[in-house]
């Protein structure tokens, strides 16, 4: 007689047929799911940073429309990077567009021209000079984006060919480093414009380097990425030169571009165009250790003074 109230052992098939697992089947379908996350997820984060660079670069096109802008617009002057500091400080306020800013640096000029403003808020007052915080999204780079300060910046301008407002020597001889520059004059072939960049970080070793300080701060070892960024020192400078900081001159502040988009830094040039470039392509000199050169003979200018010709750049100092 069959015992009606019993259920016989179920069989491997029987049990896939109610849709259980064995512990085995589970293992391996978590090892499966495990390797495709590890194909994919460096594909995925590849995919993220090619998407951050072309953002970056579309933010340099209109740094250079805002540039080509800025020109037109005043007698064919190309932007200075900074307003030199003049000892009547009513001197050293600008109106900026939507407010007055204290020494506006290139960035925040050339966005009052072309009308996309830098800053949400302008301050007058000299200790908003650094900290200030860029809020347009155009001047910050995506792979950056908390780099917000008006010193500590992601974008570094060509200033010591295109347009250094500096007092050479002192204010009282009236003349400035660098400044008028004729935007006709400029070779647009190569001529760098702005370019990511690290800023004064660039002569320390890789890793000696700290992160960004976003509120405009100085780090005590002066090593804080983007320190100073907003000012691009080209390949070749000379002890006579002027220094993206000017306080701490010398071959281990120099500023230089930030390879920060697939080992590359996106550069823009006079013409327009936007593309990435290694620093040794754009001639400059970098040790093993990262340390970029400051005044090694073979750096090579050409890319950055405007006329297509290894020059040095202008002197500071007669």
């Amino acid at each position: 007689m069959v015992d009606m109230g019993r259920t016989a052992p179920q069989t491997q098939s029987e049990r896939r047929a109610c849709g259980g697992f064995t512990l085995i089947e589970l293992l391996v379908v978590i090892a499966i799911i495990a390797a495709l996350l590890g194909i994919l997820l460096p594909a995925l984060g590849g995919v993220r940073k090619t998407a951050q660079a072309v953002k970056c670069s579309s933010n340099m096109r209109q740094v250079a429309l805002g540039w080509a802008t800025y020109a037109n617009d005043n007698d064919d002057i190309s932007i200075p990077g900074q307003m030199g500091r003049y000892s009547d400080e009513s001197k050293n306020v600008y109106f900026v567009g939507n407010g007055y800013q204290y020494r506006p640096r290139w960035y925040v000029t050339m966005g009052a021209a072309a009308g996309f403003y830098a800053l949400i808020e302008p301050r007058p007052e000299r200790e908003y000079e650094h900290n200030v915080q860029v809020n347009n999204e155009v001047f910050l780079c995506p792979n950056a984006i908390d780099w917000t300060s008006t010193r500590n910046h992601p974008y570094g301008y060509n200033y010591h060919f295109l347009g250094n407002t500096r007092f050479k020597n002192d204010e009282e001889f009236g003349s400035f480093v660098n400044f008028p520059v004729r935007a006709s004059v400029i070779h647009v072939g190569r001529t760098v414009l702005a370019a990511d960049s690290m800023g004064t970080a660039a002569g320390k070793p890789a890793a000696d380097r700290t992160p960004n300080l976003a509120d405009g701060s100085r780090h005590p070892q002066l090593t804080a990425m983007g320190g100073h960024g907003y000012a691009l020192d080209p390949p070749r400078m000379t002890p006579n030169s002027d220094h993206a900081d000017p306080q701490y001159p010398g071959a281990e502040h120099r500023s230089a571009p930030d390879p920060r988009h697939l080992r590359k830094a996106n550069v823009s040039f006079i013409d327009g165009s936007v593309s990435g470039w290694t620093l040794e392509e754009l001639g400059y000199v970098v040790r093993g250790n990262g340390v970029v050169e400051a005044f090694d003979q073979t750096a090579d200018n050409s890319m950055f003074s405007g006329s297509s010709i290894d020059r040095d750049p202008p002197p500071r100092r007669d």
